[in-house]
């Protein structure tokens, strides 16, 4: 069979920005919350992956649609619809966030490989940031994306581990679909590293602007090109963000259920180091948990700092009409790379402040479901302005959900600081 007759080679040809960011959206950030979030709670917050899944597909949906028929990103949109006191603090918000995190999974990355190579965390984290910086600048990020993405595969090693861990499938099926909330800090904090570990400010900004990167790769290098989308391209972008989003909740869900019922069950609640949150896999790969753990972390890493650092550029260029892409020569454009370099080295810097890499994944997941919540609005109100989406404004069921997706971060951030210290 010739390869272009092949079904799955077809579609699997047609996934694109959509796959990409449900496997970056599986950063360190989310693996750390997630193994969290099971080591504490147990099967506690299962349901979140169910819950959360129709909501990010929406709102990636939606990021999307926005790059698709505007032909700019998302911080573009803004720089020329709206006025700039909602562009501004809309994009410092994204930086300090996507900055932040950055810093938190290289450290991650770093204290992956301390797990193969006993040199000192703090020692790996700048040449490992230096790497990445010029893998961005003089690299292929689609060449990137073609080799982590298969090591974020790896992951997938948790389905397999949960199920030789042979957890109480009674409680497992009670805790996914009948879930009973607790109005605690503990919990609720969680809830809301959960919702912003996975319904990620940065991915908002990323997806809009890849879409355009698409178009440009299509050879429609003009604005007055990239105006407006197919009824086949809404249909193609569809299939891609489902996958994409069906893609990262699969492994959130697992990873969740093989920490509940390896690490809580042994009463390690509480995840100190990345050796401790790989025992999670220990029923799968015994000794060599350790091992199974470090590749996916490093891959889930380096596939999510390029996103993190580039989603940041991104914005920043359109904000102020500078030239962007993360496939364009350096001398073209030397400002876009320059943020992604800064934003890349202030958040190892933030790593040399002492603080524990694994804690400090789950704290940033924490920022990220504080930010994302106005970001949201934000995007909402773009998504319904008939001046730059036209015709492909938000149906009713795609604006309930959306707003449902914003109403739902606020109430968990709000009850979140009502409940600090509880």
């Amino acid at each position: 069979m010739n390869r272009s007759d092949n079904p799955l080679k077809r579609f699997l040809n047609r996934l694109g920005p959509g796959l990409i960011t449900g496997a970056s959206d599986d950063d360190p950030s989310g693996i750390g919350t997630y193994s969290q979030a099971g080591a504490a709670l147990g099967f506690a917050t299962l349901w979140t992956a169910i819950v959360t899944l129709p909501l990010m597909v929406v709102v990636q949906h939606i990021c999307a649609k926005i790059g698709m028929v505007s032909g700019r990103g998302l911080a573009g949109v803004l720089h020329r619809y709206y006025p700039r006191w909602l562009l501004y603090p809309a994009v410092v918000g994204l930086v300090v966030a996507n900055t932040i995190n950055a810093g938190a999974d290289i450290s991650a990355i770093s204290a992956a490989v301390n797990m193969f190579v006993p040199i000192p965390i703090s020692v790996m984290v700048v040449p490992i940031a230096l790497a990445i910086v010029m893998l961005q600048v003089w690299g292929s990020y689609r060449l990137i994306v073609k080799v982590f993405k298969w090591l974020t595969m790896s992951l997938f090693a948790y389905v397999i581990a949960a199920f030789l861990a042979k957890p109480d499938w009674y409680e497992v099926a009670r805790a996914t679909f009948m879930p009973q909330v607790r109005f605690t800090s503990e919990y609720v904090t969680t809830l809301v590293a959960i919702l912003g570990t996975t319904i990620s400010p940065y991915l908002f900004f990323w997806e809009a602007s890849e879409e355009v990167e698409e178009e440009k790769s299509e050879g429609r290098a003009r604005l007055t090109q990239r105006l407006g989308a197919t009824d086949d391209e809404i249909r193609r972008e569809k299939v891609d963000t489902v996958v994409g989003m069906l893609f990262c909740n699969v492994v959130f869900y697992f990873v969740i259920l093989a920490a509940g019922a390896t690490l809580h069950v042994s009463g390690k609640t509480d995840i100190q180091s990345a050796t401790d949150a790989a025992q999670a896999l220990r029923p799968l790969a015994g000794s060599l948990a350790t091992v199974l753990f470090a590749i996916g972390l490093i891959g889930a890493g380096l596939l999510a700092v390029p996103v993190l650092t580039g989603s940041a550029a991104y914005a920043v260029a359109e904000t102020f009409g500078w030239p962007s892409g993360l496939d364009e020569k350096p001398r073209h454009a030397k400002k876009f790379y320059a943020v992604i370099a800064a934003s890349t080295l202030v958040g190892v810097a933030i790593d040399f402040l002492g603080i524990n890499p694994i804690k400090a994944l789950f704290w940033t997941a924490v920022i990220n479901g504080v930010v994302a919540p106005p970001l949201l609005v934000v995007v909402m109100l773009v998504a319904n302005n008939k001046r730059v989406m036209g015709s492909r404004t938000n149906g009713p069921v795609t604006n309930i959900v959306g707003w449902l997706a914003a109403a739902v971060m606020f109430a968990a951030a709000i009850a979140m600081f009502v409940l600090w210290g509880s």
